[in-house]
């Protein structure tokens, strides 16, 4: 999802109040409760930390605590750029997914759920109608607009990380400590970590998907058009090779627990 501009920081209970009241708005909106590019949020529903567990779930799937911390501007930003490439393209225009926005109905983090590449092609066979172009086509849109996305979201991470680094310097720096400000400190690194690596491992598996599909239509349906979706695909996945370098697509700075 798109950055959005803030609005005053509330507490944190009214900030749960806020999100029970999106919620409950979105159940009452039905089917016009997403709008806009990428399938962005209505603004009404939006709340400031409705991304912040993207954090919490990031890290506690490889075993490590979330922090307690507040979270700055850019790794709010982070959260809420992240999700929209973690989440299934087909997910974000139901009219629930709202729900899903705030990290509801998801299984719990630490449960190993397997990657399914043919999850995306049933989809959109399930939504194709009497045009095999529009196949090809939706398929070179999502993957395009993952593209469009990437940039906006390396340089957050890239802003965060430098963040990240003075602030585990500054521990070695200021004095005294005490122990639970430097475990947070190290936890939330270790957060804005594993959320770019959550986020390389989705568009990695993203572009599988895209592949599949492309493979299924040219096997049922041939045509002239599977040509320009692939190139978009490929181009997809020669920027993700860009941002996400093996060596360190998983690497994540341990902390004590």
């Amino acid at each position: 999802m798109c950055p959005r501009q803030r609005k005053p920081r509330a507490s944190r209970g009214q900030d749960r109040s806020l999100r029970a009241v999106a919620l409950a708005c979105a159940a009452l909106l039905g089917g016009c409760a997403l709008n806009g590019d990428f399938g962005r949020v209505r603004p009404e529903l939006v709340t400031d930390d409705m991304h912040a567990w993207v954090g919490r779930d990031a890290v506690r799937a490889i075993g490590l605590p979330p922090s307690v911390l507040p979270l700055t501007d850019d790794e709010r930003q982070l959260r809420d750029r992240a999700y929209a490439l973690i989440a299934p393209p087909y997910d974000r225009a139901r009219w629930d997914s709202v729900w899903f926005e705030y990290g509801m109905g998801r299984p719990p983090p630490t449960e190993v759920v397997r990657f399914d590449r043919a999850a995306y092609w049933v989809v959109l066979s399930d939504r194709w109608r009497r045009s095999e172009v529009s196949a090809y086509a939706q398929i070179g849109t999502d993957s395009r607009n993952d593209v469009v996305q990437l940039e906006p979201f390396f340089a957050v991470a890239v802003r965060v990380a430098d963040m990240d680094r003075k602030r585990a310097q500054a521990l070695s720096h200021i004095s005294p400590v005490l122990p639970p400000e430097r475990d947070n400190a190290l936890w939330r690194n270790n957060e804005n970590t594993a959320i770019v690596a959550w986020v390389c491992r989705a568009l990695q598996e993203r572009t599988l998907s895209y592949e599949f599909a492309v493979e299924r239509l040219v096997i049922t349906v041939p045509s002239p058009a599977a040509l320009e979706t692939q190139r978009s695909i490929t181009l997809l996945r020669t920027r993700i090779d860009a941002f996400c370098p093996a060596p360190r697509r998983n690497r994540v700075v341990v902390a004590k627990d």
